[in-house]
């Protein structure tokens, strides 16, 4: 008999800033190298576009222009390049340790694209993998992926786009790929898919590729908990 896997708690934040959600996550980043607690970090936050560690050679001038189209801007230490998060995509900000979840940085990332693989199989969207990071369907980019780990603790994660203003990729190369589109749940099924929707079963499927367990709360478990 397998051991059973850890148990997280995922915890609700709602619509955030992204400084506000990079300091809990900070936060929680530190309690779980100091008492052992993972987390995951579910929320959507006001438009921004942030950049990852691998922006050498990107142009400055870029922030300015993009503020200028009423979003924030943000450089981070995340894997990958520039990219757009805002209201309507659900970002998984999975904040634990690889020890206790027996898993390498490679095959953690391979987990984020399978449990949102798994998701849309359950909702019938034919999602996989590309040569790039991330979950694709017909060649455009519905999830992605960027992670940071230190001391085999990880932060950041997963972006999946549920009913988000597509629009706002227009102004940017989405991950540093030329010629590929994005795409939404909304746009492949063709309805309004959002969330609070899309959030059970995603949290479902979390617990089916990494065999752990889930309690679920909502924001006010974290911050009444002395971080």
């Amino acid at each position: 008999m397998s051991a059973p896997g850890p148990v997280l708690r995922a915890v609700r934040l709602g619509l955030l800033g992204y400084a506000e959600a990079a300091g809990l996550q900070a936060r929680c980043v530190r309690r779980c190298a100091e008492r052992g607690e993972d987390r995951l970090l579910l929320l959507e936050h006001r438009p921004v576009y942030t950049v990852g560690i691998r922006r050498a050679g990107y142009p400055e001038e870029e922030e300015a222009r993009l503020r200028a189209l009423g979003a924030d801007y943000q450089l981070t230490d995340r894997g990958g390049l520039i990219t757009f998060h805002g209201p309507g995509q659900l970002l998984c900000y999975p904040v634990l340790s690889l020890r206790r979840l027996r898993r390498s940085l490679r095959s953690y990332v391979c987990g984020l694209e399978g449990a949102a693989i798994r998701l849309c199989c359950s909702l019938g969207v034919p999602g996989g993998r590309s040569q790039e990071t991330g979950v694709w369907v017909r060649g455009r980019k519905l999830c992605a992926i960027g992670v940071h780990c230190s001391h085999h603790i990880t932060s950041h994660g997963l972006a999946l786009n549920c009913n988000t203003d597509l629009s706002w990729f227009d102004h940017i190369v989405p991950c540093g790929i030329a010629g590929k589109g994005v795409t939404s749940l909304s746009r492949e099924l063709g309805r309004d898919v959002t969330v609070e929707e899309v959030i059970p079963p995603f949290l479902e499927a979390f617990q089916e590729e990494f065999n752990c367990s889930i309690d679920l709360s909502d924001a006010d478990d974290l911050k009444e908990a002395p971080l």
